[in-house]
C-alpha cells in the first residue's frame, strides 16, 4: 500500500535535499514541496494526505503552528535545527521529531513509524469496540489493575517539573527517538526525554515488556494477544514485532496459560 505525503521546508536546497530522500522511501509518494506554513494550510484544506513532512522554523506560520491550524491534521514529521522544540512537538502528538541535518536513515525511521501508526490506526477504526456495562458498585478492571501497581512507581522530568507516575497506570510507551510517549489510564500521556531502550532497563522486567521496536506495553493491562497484535484494557491495539513473537510466547504466554494437562 502507498502512502502519500507532503514536504513543507522555506530553505530550497534542504526542500530539494529532503525530497530527494522522500523519493527514495518505497511505499511513500510525495504529492507537493510547499516553501511555507501558508502554503501547506492551504493545500491541506483542499487535499487529503496521510502524513506531513514539515520544518518548524518557517516565517508568518511554523511547523507547530500549522498543526494547531487544523482541525482534524495528518500524521507529522517535525524537523528542526533544534531540540528545544521536541517537548511541545510532543504534546501536539507529532509521530516523530528529527534534529537536521535529516538523514535518510533517520527519515526512514520516522516514515516506518508513521506507517506503523496509521496501521494501526486503521485496524482501530475497522473493529468495534465492545462497550461493557459494569455497576457502578463494581470496580473497573484499571481499577484493579491501578491498586496492584500503586506500590511501584517512578518519576519523569516533564517541563522542568518531576511528575510521579504509579506503575498500574502506565498502558503503554511509545519510542519516538531520542524520546519516549507514556501513556496513561483515563487517556492522558507523558514525554520522557528517555528512548526507549533506556527505560526497558530501567522499567521492572515483572510488569513491562517490548513487545515491538517501538513499544513497551504493561502486561497488567493486556486483554488479549494475536498474531499481530495486542489489544490492551483501553482497547488500544499495539503492534507484535516478529523479533520480539519469540520472547512473549516464552517469557509470557508460556508461563500464564493454563492447560489440560500438567506433568
Amino acid at each position: 500500500m502507498n502512502y502519500t505525503c507532503i514536504l513543507v521546508e522555506d530553505n530550497i536546497l534542504e526542500r530539494d535535499s529532503l525530497a530527494m530522500k522522500i523519493n527514495k522511501i518505497n511505499g511513500l509518494h510525495l504529492k507537493a514541496c510547499l516553501e511555507n506554513g501558508l502554503e501547506a494550510l492551504n493545500y491541506l484544506k483542499k487535499n487529503e494526505v496521510d502524513m506531513v513532512i514539515s520544518d518548524i522554523d518557517m516565517p508568518d506560520l511554523s511547523g507547530l503552528a500549522l498543526i494547531k491550524s487544523l482541525t482534524n491534521p495528518p500524521v507529522f514529521i517535525l524537523t528542526s535545527s533544534f531540540s528545544e522544540h521536541a517537548a511541545e512537538s510532543f504534546e501536539l502528538d507529532v509521530i516523530d521529531y528529527i534534529v537536521k541535518p535529516v538523514k535518510i536513515e533517520r527519515l526512514n525511521k520516522a516514515v516506518d513509524k508513521a506507517i506503523d501508526y496509521l496501521i494501526s490506526k486503521n485496524k482501530q477504526l475497522q473493529e468495534p469496540i465492545i462497550k461493557s456495562i459494569v455497576s457502578s458498585s463494581t470496580p473497573t478492571t484499571s481499577e484493579v489493575i491501578r491498586t496492584i501497581g500503586a506500590e511501584e512507581y517512578v518519576f519523569i522530568k516533564e517541563n522542568n517539573t518531576h511528575i510521579k507516575l504509579n506503575m498500574g497506570d502506565i498502558l503503554y510507551i511509545e519510542s519516538l527517538g531520542d524520546f519516549s510517549k507514556i501513556y496513561i489510564v483515563g487517556g492522558k500521556s507523558h514525554m520522557a526525554l528517555i528512548s526507549l531502550k533506556n527505560l526497558e532497563k530501567q522499567l521492572p522486567s515483572n510488569l513491562f515488556m517490548r513487545v515491538h521496536k517501538q513499544y513497551i506495553v504493561n502486561t497488567l493491562h493486556i486483554k488479549n494477544i494475536s498474531a499481530s497484535d495486542i489489544r490492551l484494557s483501553n482497547n488500544t491495539l499495539v503492534p507484535i514485532s516478529i523479533s520480539y513473537k519469540q520472547s512473549l510466547q516464552e517469557n509470557l504466554i508460556n508461563k500464564k496459560s493454563l492447560t489440560r494437562f500438567i506433568e
